[in-house]
């Protein structure tokens, strides 16, 4: 019998977002900070993070087709939460930055399929009612804010080496409970015919372009924001309330997503977080103070909460039936993958020699950029409702 048999789906969808995105709480505003304090460059920063998205990119996608291939989407799921486990404790062994490198990239291959595996099986047990999927995101959100505010305050406290073993517990805990999930329900074996589908419309190619960008606009953010407040004066505790103020936007906006996506189509959603995301790059470029930084914050709502929710259900409603892993694989590794790969790098390479105002300048235009392509797109076909 299924461990937790008895335990509603949702539940146990909602439980692997929190724990998911609590681990991520503590990697995104503190990881980066961590090897900043272990003296390594903006470069070999840049390195590590991109490191991490290129095995995202590769490997979300192998697996992705793996799972669908072979209908084995849950027992991979679970074997990868348990092998990553593993391979992230290696990181309380080393300092070192080649080793470090070679820790990231092992690690990468097994924990880039988890959350598009997570978004498939929850857009899929939703059925009809896809459009309440920000309800369950949420609750990732929730533990994102707990987990960036808690750390920040340990960090302030005592050092910040103590998000190694945060996170290698997280994780555990994730990789224990994995086992929940409920196996999928009436997906067909995948045929290359379903998998070209997914590519037969020319506003997949423009979406897929303007995710990209999207997610290359968000290199200084998740790569460098938390440096940057550093250098603004800002104690960890103040970063880790910029980074919850900001998912708690996104809280806001998806716990109304049933409401967003009856009154609005996905393609509008998208075209307008194209263009906040340019003002609030923009503006990121310039604010100083404490509530200047907090009222940019909560343009997140937008950036990545309405961002992120229309972009699971567009490629979800133009992936063919039999290969909705694949195609959230797809729209993953584009974006979190690729996008933030490039974004890192280029983040990376000109950090030591523009700083973050100036990189959070060029991320606006990236972010314009994208805008105009999703928008060339739309006008080549009708909306997708």
């Amino acid at each position: 019998m299924r461990p937790f048999s008895n335990v509603p789906v949702r539940w146990i969808l909602g439980s692997q977002y929190f724990l998911y995105f609590g681990v991520l709480g503590i990697f995104l505003p503190y990881f980066n900070l961590y090897c900043y304090h272990l003296g390594f460059s903006g470069f070999e920063i840049g390195a590590l993070s991109a490191t991490r998205s290129l095995a995202l990119v590769v490997f979300s996608l192998l697996w992705g087709l793996l799972a669908d291939r072979y209908r084995v989407r849950r027992p991979v799921y679970i074997a990868c939460h348990f092998v990553s486990t593993g391979i992230w404790g290696l990181f309380l062994l080393t300092s070192d930055f080649d080793r470090m490198l070679l820790i990231t990239a092992a690690y990468g291959v097994f924990f880039s399929p988890l959350i598009s595996f997570l978004e498939t099986f929850t857009v899929e047990s939703l059925g009809e009612s896809k459009a309440s999927y920000g309800n369950l995101r949420a609750w990732g959100s929730l533990s994102f804010i707990a987990m960036v505010v808690i750390i920040g305050r340990i960090i302030d406290a005592r050092s910040v080496s103590v998000i190694l073993g945060a996170i290698w517990l997280g994780s555990a805990l994730m990789a224990a409970l994995s086992p929940a999930i409920p196996a999928a329900e009436g997906v067909g074996r995948a045929s290359a015919g379903a998998k070209t589908g997914i590519f037969r419309r020319s506003r997949t190619y423009f979406f897929l372009l303007a995710a990209f960008l999207m997610l290359v606009s968000h290199g200084t953010y998740y790569g460098f924001f938390s440096i940057h407040l550093e250098q603004l004066g800002f104690g960890n505790t103040f970063i880790g309330f910029a980074w919850a103020l900001g998912s708690a936007a996104e809280i806001g906006v998806m716990v109304r997503s049933r409401s967003l996506f009856g009154r609005f189509s996905l393609e509008g959603v998208l075209t307008f977080s194209f263009a906040v995301a340019a003002v609030r790059w923009l503006l990121l470029s310039h604010v100083t103070s404490a509530l200047s930084v907090a009222l940019v914050q909560l343009l997140h709502a937008v950036t990545y909460g309405a961002f992120h929710m229309a972009s699971i259900l567009y490629m979800d409603h133009l992936s063919p039936e039999a290969d909705k892993t694949f195609g959230q694989a797809v729209n993953n590794a584009v974006t979190y993958g690729m996008g933030l790969m490039s974004g890192f790098f280029l983040n990376g390479w000109l950090f030591d020699r523009l700083g973050a105002p100036r990189l959070f300048v060029l991320s606006a235009g990236i972010a314009l950029a994208a805008g105009v392509v999703f928008f060339l797109g739309v006008r080549r076909g009708e909306e997708v409702q």
